[in-house]
């Protein structure tokens, strides 16, 4: 294993967060998302797509919403996850999702179409079954912060640093370009300030959250 191999993974070790799976319940990426879940009215409906361990499942749970919570089928325990979700319900996310138009107030999607195949048809899925006037929030990384070009220095390429089965290695373009309609917001710095921040987000921030209304 190279130096810098070895000095990723101890980076990832420290108490920063540029956004790591070990923080996936606290990284402030995730906490600017869902401070700006709209507020939930009676009969309120949300779609976790990509549910994962189900814990923010059960956040917008607590919010008020009835929630329906999909995954892809897996083994367990893996990287992510110690155990199924009681509530998951397994659907292939690269293909068209068995749901109805228009029957959800708030699709919720965390750090997933990084790893699709074909997350372009799954962007459109999440607006098909979104009503008009719902809310949609993506979380994504940003392969393409300052990070990226550090360790380019060094002769290292996206697929080095992050998880081992990320194939979409975005940047705020594609992001604009998939989302035009959508606020993107990120924080810097990464350590106890932690600053919510719009400007500067391509090159700050180590991770991408998406905001936006189906017109």
């Amino acid at each position: 294993m190279s130096f810098l191999h070895s000095l990723i993974q101890l980076a990832a070790k420290l108490p920063v967060d540029l956004s790591q799976s070990k923080y996936n319940h606290s990284s402030k990426g995730k906490l600017i998302a869902l401070a700006r879940v709209p507020q939930a009215l009676p009969s309120a409906t949300a779609l976790d797509l990509g549910c994962g361990d189900g814990w923010w499942s059960d956040q917008l749970k607590h919010l008020g919403f009835a929630v329906t919570a999909v995954d892809q089928e897996r083994e367990y325990p893996n990287k992510d996850s110690a155990q199924r979700y009681k509530d998951m319900i397994a659907m292939n996310l690269n293909e068209p999702l068995p749901l109805p138009d228009a029957s959800f107030n708030l699709v919720w999607c965390s750090e997933v179409i990084g790893f699709l195949k074909n997350y372009q048809q799954t962007i459109k899925e999440i607006r098909r079954v979104l009503e008009p006037g719902g809310t949609f929030i993506f979380t994504t990384p940003n392969s393409f912060s300052w990070l990226h070009y550090f360790f380019k220095m060094f002769g290292l390429s996206n697929q080095d640093w992050h998880h081992e089965k990320h194939i979409n290695f975005l940047r705020l373009n594609d992001i604009k370009q998939l989302f035009p309609e959508a606020q993107v917001f990120g924080y810097f710095p990464y350590l106890i300030i932690k600053a919510t921040i719009q400007s500067g987000v391509g090159l700050l921030s180590p991770t991408f959250v998406i905001i936006g209304k189906k017109q």
